[in-house]
Order: C-alpha cells, then sequence, then structure tokens
C-alpha cells in the first residue's frame, strides 16, 4: 500500500501532463467520520434498545464477518434489511436529511477543512464508500461539486426491500466505481485517503495514499 505523509508532496507531481487534472478521493467512515455511520444511523432511527437488538441478533455473524469468515456485503445487508425492510423510502430519506443535519459534529475538521480546500482550488472531489448513499450525500449538499459514491439501496412500490443495489462498496469496488465516473485512468493524477481493510485497494491505486490522515 503506497502512503505517504499528510504534507509530502510527491515528485514529478506538477510535471506530469493530465487532461483531467487532479481528482481526490476520499473514504467516508472513520476517515472524514469520528464514528461509524450506519451504526450511528441505526441508534439515530432506531434508538438505542433498537441498535442493540439488532446487534445482538447479529453478533455471531458479524464477529464471522470480521474475522474473514463472512462476506463483509452479506452481513451488512443482512443489518440494513432488519432495521429498514419495509420503510417508505420517502420517509428513510427524511430521516437521511435529519442525520447529516443533526450528527454535523461526527466529521472531522481537518478533512472537511481539506475539501474546501481542494474545491476552492478547482479539484475533483469524490466521496467513495461503503456506507449508503442516501445518508452519505446529505452531509455534503452544500459544497457543490462534491461527488458522492456509495452503496445503493433497492425500493420497490416505494419501500425499501432491504436488499443493495449494487455491490457493497468496499475493497477493489471502490476502485470498479471510481473507475465507471472517471475510466480514463491515464488522464488524471489521483490522491485517496482511506483508513482501513477496506480502502487499501484504492489506496493502492491512487498515485499518492494517505492511510488516517486527519487524526
Amino acid at each position: 500500500m503506497k502512503t505517504l505523509e499528510n504534507n509530502e508532496k510527491t515528485k514529478g507531481d506538477e510535471m506530469m501532463d493530465y487532461p483531467l487534472g487532479k481528482i481526490y478521493a476520499f473514504d467516508f467512515d472513520g476517515t472524514l467520520t469520528t464514528r461509524d455511520t450506519l451504526i450511528e444511523f441505526i441508534r439515530y432511527v432506531k434508538g438505542t434498545k433498537g441498535l442493540l437488538k439488532c446487534m445482538g441478533r447479529y453478533l455471531p455473524l458479524l464477529v464471522a464477518m470480521k474475522m474473514g469468515l463472512y462476506p463483509n456485503w452479506k452481513a451488512k445487508q443482512k443489518v440494513f434489511a432488519y432495521c429498514f425492510q419495509g420503510m417508505p423510502l420517502e420517509q428513510f430519506d427524511d430521516y437521511c436529511q435529519k442525520f447529516a443535519r443533526d450528527k454535523v459534529h461526527l466529521m472531522r475538521s481537518e478533512g472537511m477543512k481539506k475539501i474546501d480546500e481542494l474545491l476552492a482550488e478547482g479539484h475533483t472531489v469524490i466521496i467513495i464508500s461503503a456506507s449508503i448513499n442516501n445518508w452519505v450525500e446529505p452531509f455534503f449538499k452544500h459544497r457543490a461539486g462534491v461527488y458522492v459514491i456509495g452503496t445503493m439501496i433497492e425500493s420497490k412500490d416505494g419501500r425499501l426491500s432491504g436488499r443493495f443495489l449494487t455491490k457493497n462498496c468496499y475493497g477493489r469496488e471502490k476502485v470498479n466505481r471510481l473507475l465507471q465516473l472517471f475510466p480514463e485512468r491515464k488522464d488524471y493524477w489521483l490522491t485517496a485517503y482511506g483508513d482501513s481493510r477496506g480502502d487499501y485497494e484504492l489506496l493502492d491505486f491512487a498515485n499518492e495514499g494517505h492511510y488516517k490522515p486527519f487524526r
């Protein structure tokens, strides 16, 4: 995994000719936030008792996932379905908007400051997260130009099905989703920021990687 200290510049960076310029890709949970937002969102909507009930039900599965014995996406989808399956999409999105409004303190100030600086300089900023798009996007609604790539959820007849429309945006899938948006890799210099195993592939794919940068 290629990583650099926060203020270290890569030699030759400014000398290269990239038609699309510089693209900056940020993981969300842990990198830009101080806590895992899936856990915090469940607590916000269902309360602490609801969160504990969910975690208690799926604790063996979550332990197996941490040990690499059960797929990350399957465990996450089961937890999500248990908590939100059948909820009207409109109600869910309303919770997402309010969550971002009420939990802004979860954001790391240095990370958000860095994003604001990059936007002011005219660079492309992407948030690439395994979290659900619906609650990640509202955290950036006042920052025009920020792309949000996350896990997409399915709804049928206006209600959440409990299933994901896309693969869990984790590991190699982060690279795949980035390439869907910007397929010509040679046309841009990529700087990535992450903090966990799910970011290793993205950090390796980047020209410049920063691990746990805003702590």
